[in-house]
């Protein structure tokens, strides 16, 4: 079995739980029934699993933008859960999100500079002396042209609007990122790219991911680990090569031989 870092871990997630109420008398729904993992830092860590099995509930719960029912987050020992909203909002220039729509994430009347520079407005003491040449910056370490610092979101492709959605998470040097789905929204054409782009930044910047995704092939690519999900429990863990090489659950082995291009 391949041994993963034993250091502290970046992020450690123990049996957290999300129930969403049911309404006029209907039960409650379980999205997340105490599931458990660990990041290790610079470590590319996937939650896959179909629709509905409760990854992206996961993801969000890891940010409270969702608050678990139950359950601890920590962030290098620290329980995220028992944070209050200052404390937590300290905590989260650590821990960014790039959401899996960025025509949905990048506000339509903004330009890309004010997007960019918009996460220094709530951490104040980041903000940089020269906010406009720390955009460009940001925009060259993702890609982009200088010229587009004054664009808006309209302007821009699908990829360019997730590319200023990562400098935007970047702004505050976080070691985690939370990508939910980061390339399903794009062309296939441009998924590569922000693959790319994404793989490069974190052996460049020693970045920690929780990736979320259904495509298992990228998953294949891109992953150090796996967590499977079904119904809302994680069914099996591993190294990439351990999961796909060698799945132990049910659920696993036929979500792999439903993608053919993972090669089972």
């Amino acid at each position: 079995m391949t041994t993963r870092n034993s250091a502290q871990p970046v992020l450690e997630v123990t049996k957290l739980r999300k129930v969403f109420p049911g309404r006029r008398g209907a039960p409650d729904t379980v999205a997340v029934d105490e599931a458990s993992f660990s990041i290790a830092e610079g470590e590319c860590l996937a939650v896959v699993g179909e629709s509905g099995s409760g990854k992206s509930t996961l993801a969000r719960s890891v940010l409270r933008l969702l608050e678990p029912t139950d359950g601890r987050i920590a962030y290098r020992g620290h329980d995220l859960l028992a944070m209050n909203r200052r404390a937590l909002r300290r905590q989260r220039r650590n821990i960014q999100m790039i959401f899996q729509d960025p025509y949905a994430s990048l506000h339509p009347r903004q330009t890309v500079s004010q997007i960019i520079s918009e996460p220094w407005r709530v951490h104040r003491d980041l903000m940089p002396e020269s906010m406009r040449s720390r955009v460009g910056e940001l925009l060259d370490l993702v890609g982009m042209p200088a010229r587009l610092i004054d664009a808006h979101p309209a302007q821009l492709s699908g990829g360019q609007r997730q590319r200023v959605s990562i400098a935007r998470a970047l702004s505050v040097q976080p070691d985690l990122l939370v990508l939910d789905e980061p390339v399903s929204a794009l062309d296939v054409s441009i998924q590569a790219q922000v693959i790319t782009l994404l793989m490069q930044l974190r052996d460049e910047l020693g970045l920690a991911y929780l990736f979320i995704s259904h495509d298992l092939a990228l998953v294949r690519l891109v992953a150090d680990a796996v967590t499977v999900m079904h119904r809302g429990r994680v069914v099996e863990q591993g190294t990439t090569a351990e999961v796909f090489g060698n799945p132990q659950d049910e659920y696993t082995r036929a979500l792999l031989a439903a993608s053919p291009e993972t090669g089972m």
